[in-house]
């Protein structure tokens, strides 16, 4: 099944997504801040992130722009993580690299549609 990176720094958040992205048969690797983002991103491979925003250290859209620039990485879909829902806020994600956004709180269906649909158009 597909590895995800889920990068979030809320507990409850990355727990509860984490679980259920497990139980869906996901392989979770978990980052907690930008700059572990980028780490784990170039490190794990994954077939996709889900990136909170609003992260310590470094911010989503930083780190989006840094995978995004990072020549050496495959090209690894992106799922925007916010609670940003104002307008403009879904076009500044995909800006800066994301390919879809999903405002929080998570609709878990919702963002397994997403996923799935990403993963579906990957390759």
């Amino acid at each position: 099944m597909a590895r995800i990176l889920l990068v979030e720094d809320h507990e409850e958040i990355w727990d509860f997504l984490s679980r259920r992205l497990k139980r869906k048969g996901y392989d979770v690797v978990l980052a907690h801040d930008g700059q572990d983002a980028v780490d784990k991103a170039r490190a794990s491979n994954p077939d996709i992130i889900l990136l909170d925003m609003n992260l310590p250290v470094m911010d989503g859209w930083t780190a989006a722009r840094t995978l995004r620039s990072d020549a050496s990485l495959p090209r690894m879909p992106i799922i925007a993580l916010t609670a940003h829902a104002m307008s403009g806020d879904r076009e500044k994600t995909l800006a800066a690299g994301c390919d879809d956004y999903h405002p929080k709180p998570v609709d878990f269906a919702k963002l397994v549609t997403q996923i799935d649909a990403l993963l579906a158009g990957k390759g």
